[in-house]
């Protein structure tokens, strides 16, 4: 299959913050800890295994045990789960949220990142094991995030009320979604496999926790995956430490502004506003920020409220109704785990680039920040006219009026670009100029006014004549413009839209094997990929 790699600031989709990470520009540096490269991962491993509680190591496979129970896994990752008891065994984790059937693309994307990030690593650190983990954001209350996916361009919708944490919601009424999946997919064997699995994930299971859990372990446990629910009474008991301290000290929110401030000085945006409480209260059908007012301890739209030693009781006693938000679930992970390296999306590392000082203060070693596989999968039917157009794929990650345009000018056989024009106007006044020097300085005005109107008057005519001739090629463009609709829907990445079940419809298990073998996640470039 041909592949094609392009730099990330090529593609105009990716922010100035990541470009710049990427090239390791010295701007940045300070708000990172190693950049992503093999040799840099030596270090990590060290670091963290010093500073990595053992104990921990029992009670989180204990937990994850629990969590697979009554689930057929792999012998892969049943092996991982076991291994991470050792202490010469490490993690590379990413996190996503509890989208409807995966959701966009690049969900794939994010879990084959981590999965060939620890293949390579077992390679070249062979004397350690590296365990892949897909972190669920069960604790997220954004429902109407995660409720749907988009099919052949058409939103596919889970329509029901939703409070508190999503990982709790009931699955009832799933049955209507996949009656409209099923109307979709059509009849053949591999949409019969994809309305399989949806069933056997969402109807087979109480809630979305466990039916994303199931649909996770289905699509990739023959690569060990390890997938891991942070809404755990256990494993939040070793964050009862950093929850009163946030709690009580404030302490996130006064070293991520610290970092922030010196970020946005620097010229980069503020992806998170942290908050004086970084935590949530969570119960059943409730999650809510928790605000400090004058000694009490309130939960929002609540009547519910605490003082500080009844907050800090209900802390110790019920450690699972703390719920960190996006900028203190980080700590949160990196406590639980003993991980080397987060794999996200770029809106997602910005936030991390305010946590290092943070992380610093409460003395847990700071990841290797990768920026997950990016790519473009592009249909063998939709090369072919391509070529026949004499366009290349790079050429469609500009804008539909860029992309018409540039096309125009490249095909027209007539010269549309008065560059050279101008440039002979300009030179004609300035010799103008010097004349007017030697005369009248008023003329000067009445010389740059003359000027400026014909330089607007040749860019109107070239503009006509642009629009004439777009008006002449009015078939190749439409076909031009349908190509890139298709490939790039709404204008932005496919893998921020399309469902994998799209492209599984016509390749199958082929896809997730291609993909695997693919996706390097140490490239730092995006992926175009033709099937």
């Amino acid at each position: 299959m041909p592949k094609l790699n392009l730099p990330y600031h090529k593609t105009g989709y990716f922010s100035r913050l990541m470009c710049d990470y990427l090239s390791e520009d010295a701007s940045i540096k300070e708000f990172y800890h190693r950049f992503p490269k093999l040799s840099e991962f030596g270090e990590q491993i060290a670091e963290k295994k010093a500073a990595f509680p053992k104990e921990l190591r029992a009670s989180l496979v204990t937990q994850l045990e629990q969590q697979y129970r009554g689930l057929h896994i792999s012998e892969a990752t049943q092996n991982h789960i076991s291994a991470l008891a050792n202490e010469n065994t490490f993690t590379v984790t990413t996190g996503h949220q509890l989208n409807l059937f995966t959701g966009p693309l690049y969900f794939l994307y994010k879990i084959f990142s981590v999965i060939n990030l620890s293949e390579v690593l077992q390679k070249e650190y062979p004397e350690n094991t590296f365990v892949p983990i897909y972190w669920m954001a069960t604790e997220d209350h954004d429902f109407d995030e995660i409720n749907y996916f988009n099919l052949f361009g058409k939103k596919v919708a889970w329509e029901r009320e939703s409070g508190g944490a999503v990982g709790e919601l009931s699955t009832a009424g799933l049955e209507d979604v996949l009656r409209v999946l099923q109307g979709q997919l059509g009849k053949t064997d591999n949409a019969k496999k994809l309305s399989a699995l949806f069933a056997k994930a969402y109807l087979d299971h109480d809630n979305l926790a466990s039916a994303t859990r199931y649909l996770g372990n289905e699509l990739f446990k023959e690569y060990g995956l390890v997938i891991v629910d942070g809404n755990d009474s256990e494993l939040k008991k070793a964050f009862i430490p950093y929850a009163e301290m946030e709690l009580t000290k404030n302490r996130s929110f006064n070293e991520v502004n610290e970092t922030t401030s010196r970020l946005v000085a620097t010229g980069y945006g503020e992806q998170v506003h942290p908050r004086e409480i970084n935590l949530f209260y969570i119960t059943e059908g409730i999650r809510e920020r928790i605000i400090e007012r004058e000694g009490t301890f309130y939960i929002n739209d609540t009547q519910i409220s605490f003082s500080k030693d009844q907050i800090l009781k209900e802390l110790e006693n019920y450690p699972e109704r703390f719920s960190p938000n996006a900028l203190l679930r980080p700590l949160y992970q990196e406590v639980i785990l003993p991980n080397l390296c987060y794999t996200g999306g770029g809106g997602e590392l910005a936030y991390w680039f305010q946590l290092k000082d943070y992380f610093g203060s409460v003395n847990i070693p700071f990841p290797i920040l990768l920026l997950r596989n990016s790519a473009l999968l592009v249909p063998s039917k939709l090369s072919e006219k391509l070529d026949k157009l004499k366009v290349s794929i790079t050429d469609l990650f500009a804008s539909q009026h860029q992309l018409t345009t540039s096309y125009t000018k490249q095909v027209s056989a007539i010269k549309i670009d008065f560059t050279s024009q101008k440039e002979h106007l300009q030179q004609q006044f300035k010799e103008l100029y010097q004349l007017a020097e030697q005369t009248d300085a008023s003329f000067l005005g009445a010389v740059a006014a003359q000027e400026k109107k014909q330089l607007k008057g040749l860019m109107h005519l070239e503009k006509r004549l642009l629009k004439a001739q777009k008006r002449t090629l009015a078939d190749r463009l439409e076909r031009l413009t349908a190509i890139q609709d298709e490939l790039f829907p709404g204008q932005s990445l496919q893998e921020r839209n399309t469902n994998f079940s799209q492209f599984y419809l016509e390749y199958g298990d082929e896809l997730f094997s291609l993909l695997k073998e693919t996706l390097d996640p140490l490239s730092h470039q995006f992926t175009i990929l033709e099937l």
